[in-house]
């Protein structure tokens, strides 16, 4: 009962963050931030609607001036309101040219700059990675990529696909890691809590002097470093679990 009364003001919350994306992209079309307001209007009420308590660590994402490509694991459609909370100035992200015809939220993300690709024309689909080299480049504008291609639903990540690493090491620009801990399975939106989330970024690892030949050991760095930290914060949450559960029955 407690999932359907908030699925209610979810999905009317939905179509207004969505119109209101879509005005910002109207008064400012591309600027490179819409991308963050936005995320925040998609963010913050639905946190607050889920009852999702958000535990941040991100000094690293926060700290970082420059452009960069940030890599983030994949679990699921509520990521757009778990990440939001924590994405900086100037990024955009890619995504499928499909969303383009997502009522509302295609036309923000389309009018935020955010780059669509059209993964089933070849040339499009490369013409499109070269202008976020550019975009990297030039126009001191941050790209975030989900590497794994697909949600993962919280069963741990997926393979990553190249495309982010060779992006990065064409720009020469550095790859910041943030990691989300597994809530997908864990959450509990029949219950008042619906559950605890931890989100952590990794230092930069640089891509400086790097070429494609480098990639796999590139992307193993990468994938090693936020496999042992989703795994660290799923254990801290496993153990605030617990000690609450042993608190309670005190």
């Amino acid at each position: 009962m407690l999932f359907l009364l908030r699925m209610l003001p979810m999905g009317l919350h939905f179509i207004v963050a969505g119109v209101l994306g879509i005005l910002i992209g109207l008064c400012r079309p591309f600027n490179p931030d819409n991308s963050r307001l936005c995320a925040r209007l998609y963010s913050w009420p639905a946190l607050w609607i889920l009852r999702l308590r958000l535990q941040t660590d991100t000094q690293a994402l926060r700290d970082h001036s420059h452009a960069c490509v940030i890599i983030a694991n994949h679990q699921s459609n509520y990521d757009l309101f778990v990440l939001g909370s924590v994405v900086p100035k100037r990024t955009v992200t890619i995504g499928k040219k499909s969303l383009k015809w997502v009522p509302f939220f295609g036309q923000l993300f389309w009018l935020a700059g955010n780059v669509l690709i059209d993964r089933g024309n070849a040339r499009k689909a490369k013409q499109a990675m070269l202008t976020t080299t550019e975009t990297l480049q030039h126009k001191d504008t941050s790209i975030w990529v989900f590497p794994e291609g697909t949600r993962n639903l919280g069963k741990g990540l997926l393979p990553f696909k190249k495309g982010a690493f060779q992006m990065a090491i064409a720009a020469g620009v550095p790859i910041i890691p943030v990691c989300v801990s597994t809530y997908s399975t864990h959450m509990q939106l029949n219950r008042w809590s619906s559950g605890e989330i931890m989100i952590r970024s990794l230092p930069a690892i640089p891509t400086v002097g790097l070429t494609l030949e480098d990639i796999p050991t590139l992307i193993e760095r990468c994938r090693a470093q936020m496999q042992q930290s989703i795994y660290e914060m799923d254990q801290q949450i496993t153990a605030s679990w617990t000690g609450a559960a042993k608190h309670a029955l005190q």
